[in-house]
């Protein structure tokens, strides 16, 4: 019987990948927060601040500064919500889709070629355990760890 990884093993494991592919989308214009504010927005719609703010772990104030400077490059636009009108929600712009979709060839062009890397039995793994990391994905919370009382 194969060992079960511990969720210690488990999270060294993702934050080596998640080092790796954030020291890849590095370059580039954008810093990692517009870049994933960009992300939300391609996924989700149109978001209000605070909903921004917290999925992207930073104060409202400072993701009013970075809205601004996305607004300012084309990447966002900023509109009224049509069922509150004292609510203004942030739209991403075709060039903003261009944008995150440029990231995105790039990250993948990258993979690729670190995968061409593993011999075929790992590649293989990998493609298998696809889809329980995004299932474990999908039950971590999405709210920062700081923001939570963690409890040993």
């Amino acid at each position: 019987m194969r060992d079960v990884p511990t969720g210690e093993v488990v999270a060294a494991s993702l934050e080596r990948l998640t080092r790796a592919v954030v020291r890849m989308s590095a370059r580039g214009d954008l810093s990692l927060t517009a870049a994933l504010t960009l992300s939300a927005l391609d996924r989700s719609g149109p978001l209000r601040l605070t909903e921004l703010a917290t999925q992207g772990g930073v104060t409202q104030p400072a993701m009013t500064q970075l809205v601004s400077r996305l607004q300012e490059a084309g990447l966002v636009v900023r509109a009224g919500d049509r069922e509150d009108g004292r609510v203004v929600q942030v739209h991403i712009t075709d060039a903003g889709r261009a944008a995150v979709a440029q990231r995105r060839r790039v990250r993948a062009v990258l993979i690729a070629e670190a995968l061409a890397h593993l011999d075929e039995a790992e590649r293989a793994g990998l493609f298998v355990a696809l889809p329980a990391i995004d299932s474990l994905a999908g039950l971590l919370p999405e709210e920062p760890a700081a923001a939570r009382a963690v409890t040993s």
